[in-house]
């Protein structure tokens, strides 16, 4: 979240010993900070100092899957494959069924030679919850291990799925051997993508400018310069520059005309936002730009025409999740309540009309 250490430190409470000394790794207290601590270092990507808090933090809750789980993958981020592999191990003896980590197992078990323990996993997962994006990964692994490519995922794919599951590091790393292999759009946008999720701005504008080297006469590679300039806000210039040619080299290219008025709001510029989006409404009936519409008519407090976006984009999508989730806010912001509180009364209230009969009368 970009929150500074000592800011989390000075939320958490203060305390001593009775001796008056400061509190051990085994106190309430100290464990809490060392686990903030610990987290505090993987966002920044201090492995070793991720290894040293956790350390500490197993003597106090030894066989935790969690901290084990932390651990193991701090280990492979350093290179310890064998170490992340026996602590992988340990968690999978402690608990067959978890599926937390398993993907990052798996990357780890594709370099060893034996399969027996990799089909062992999928399997078990497939049992668990064959629906967890985990799972996919893994499956992808052991099929591409048996050299299956029909049923494996390609790597372009296998990044989206990291990307959203948070694995960044291990998105990228992904779509660079779908670069080495094939190098395309989809691997230099994941490229950037991943890099700017894990702070490294001088690589994702690299991996952006190399797909316009590659692509000279492409839209969407000078959207992807763009956007990396959009990320820094001192560069707007230098991304709306990139947004406009793009639309210059392809005036029907809505990923630029969405990213210039994402820009346009950023920078307080709604009115212009707006008029560039309602000139591309004329044209185009999309989901998005009514989406991306309606948010901004929420930013300048304009509900009803927000409303009207909201809806007009689930009638043209009713799967677009962005239009359901802005319009159930903006529900709750019209009806005077928190828009950022979901409502769970109504919730209660089913459960309880759904609960026995006879239990009411007790």
């Amino acid at each position: 979240m970009g929150v500074p250490l000592k800011e989390i430190q000075s939320l958490l409470p203060q305390a001593q010993s009775k001796s008056g000394r400061a509190p051990s790794d085994l106190e309430p207290v100290r464990w809490v900070q060392r686990y903030a601590e610990a987290q505090c270092a993987a966002a920044s990507q201090d492995y070793k100092g991720v290894l040293e808090h956790f350390g500490c933090l197993s003597q106090r809750f030894p066989n935790n899957l969690h901290i084990m789980i932390e651990t193991a993958k701090a280990e492979a981020a350093i290179g310890k494959i064998d170490e992340a592999l026996l602590n992988f191990e340990k968690v999978r003896a402690l608990d067959q069924y978890n599926i937390t980590g398993m993907d990052e197992y798996a990357m780890l078990l594709q370099t060893r030679t034996d399969l027996s323990e990799l089909n062992r996993l999928l399997n078990d997962l497939l049992t668990t919850d064959p629906s967890r994006p985990e799972v996919w990964v893994v499956s992808a692994i052991y099929w591409d291990k048996r050299d299956d490519k029909s049923r494996a995922l390609t790597d372009a794919e296998r990044g989206n799925l990291l990307l959203s599951l948070n694995r960044a590091e291990a998105a990228v790393m992904a779509f660079r051997r779908a670069q080495q292999l094939r190098p395309d759009l989809r691997s230099y946008q994941g490229l950037v993508r991943g890099n700017l999720a894990i702070s490294k701005p001088k690589e994702a504008l690299l991996a952006a400018r190399e797909a316009l080297k590659a692509l000279p006469h492409s839209a969407k590679a000078l959207t992807l310069v763009g956007d990396v300039y959009a990320n820094n806000p001192e560069a707007r210039d230098k991304a709306r520059k990139f947004y406009e040619s793009a639309l210059r080299m392809e005036p029907g290219y809505l990923g630029a005309a969405l990213a210039l008025a994402d820009l346009r709001a950023a920078e307080g510029r709604n009115a212009e936002a707006i008029e560039l989006l309602e000139t591309y409404l004329k044209d185009w009936a999309d989901d998005s730009l009514h989406t991306k519409l309606a948010q901004i008519y929420v930013a300048t407090d304009k509900l009803d025409e927000a409303l009207s976006h909201y809806s007009e984009a689930l009638r043209i999508n009713p799967n677009n999740e962005a239009a359901k989730k802005g319009l159930e806010r903006l529900e709750r912001q019209m009806k005077g309540g928190d828009p950022d509180l979901v409502e769970e009364e109504e919730e209660n209230e089913e459960e309880d009309a759904e609960g026995d009969p006879e239990e009411a009368e007790y």
